[in-house]
């Protein structure tokens, strides 16, 4: 039985600002990633608030949904074995400033706040946040 899973993947405005979605998209691939589907959005507060629920009762969360929707977004998903996993490892801690070298966010995050990219934290959440971007 292989465990081939699927994750959400955002490159976060801060990098599509800098233009850094085509490297970031180089290093999933690099990485085994297979991305099965991709587009660049610009998306409402109010998505940002639906998409960011789970946090709502965190401080960080207004300023959070205000930043996801400040600027084009790009939502991708990835596939791969242990992709969940694979895809945490590969971004890197939340705080640039604690990732380890070689993460994207090591690599390209300015901030906590404007760490480049997002992806989903667990199999059940992928899946949330996967219909919540490509739902057809």
């Amino acid at each position: 039985m292989s465990n081939i899973e699927q994750t959400l993947s955002i490159i976060k405005p801060d990098a599509v600002e800098r233009n850094l979605d085509n490297e970031i998209k180089q290093i999933f691939i690099r990485s085994g990633f297979n991305i099965l589907k991709e587009k660049k959005i610009q998306i409402e507060k109010s998505e940002a608030e639906k998409f960011y629920k789970v946090h709502e009762t965190k401080p960080f969360y207004n300023d959070l949904c205000s930043y996801l929707s400040s600027g084009p977004i790009v939502a991708m998903i990835l596939e791969k074995k242990n992709g969940v996993a694979e895809n945490r490892k590969l971004m890197g801690a939340t705080n640039p400033k604690d990732a380890e070298d070689g993460t994207i966010r090591k690599k390209y995050g300015i901030s906590i706040d404007k760490n480049s990219v997002h992806g989903s934290d667990s199999i059940e959440n992928a899946k949330i946040e996967i219909d919540f971007f490509f739902k057809d």
